[in-house]
């Protein structure tokens, strides 16, 4: 694993596998600011729900040494539902430690 969890309260993030999981039925806020470094490739970073592509944010700038990419949804998830962060195309090499994921439960259903 290449990354701190900073914050975990409930323990619904799931450390090994990197996946959010919700813990009950509503809609959730997910955010993701990620960063590559000293790499001349294009990157592509996918938001996945259950193993489907919800959103994408690409940073892509050959002449730059440094950029980010963001986005953010809301999704409606069901209790058990998982979100997680797919690198689609690219290789961040060390831009984890300057990336951020987060998520949370704004309005139970």
């Amino acid at each position: 694993r290449d990354y701190d969890v900073l914050v975990n309260v409930g323990r619904n993030f799931d450390e090994e596998r990197s996946n959010f999981i919700a813990p009950r039925k509503g809609i959730y806020s997910f955010n993701f600011h990620v960063v590559k470094v000293y790499n001349r490739q294009t990157i592509q970073v996918s938001l996945m729900h259950n193993g489907w592509p919800v959103i994408s944010a690409f940073a892509g700038d050959q002449d730059v040494t440094r950029e980010a990419a963001s986005n953010g949804v809301l999704i409606q998830m069901e209790k058990g539902d998982r979100a997680y962060l797919k690198l689609e195309r690219g290789n961040l090499m060390g831009g984890w430690k300057y990336s951020t994921f987060s998520g949370f439960l704004v309005f139970p259903m």
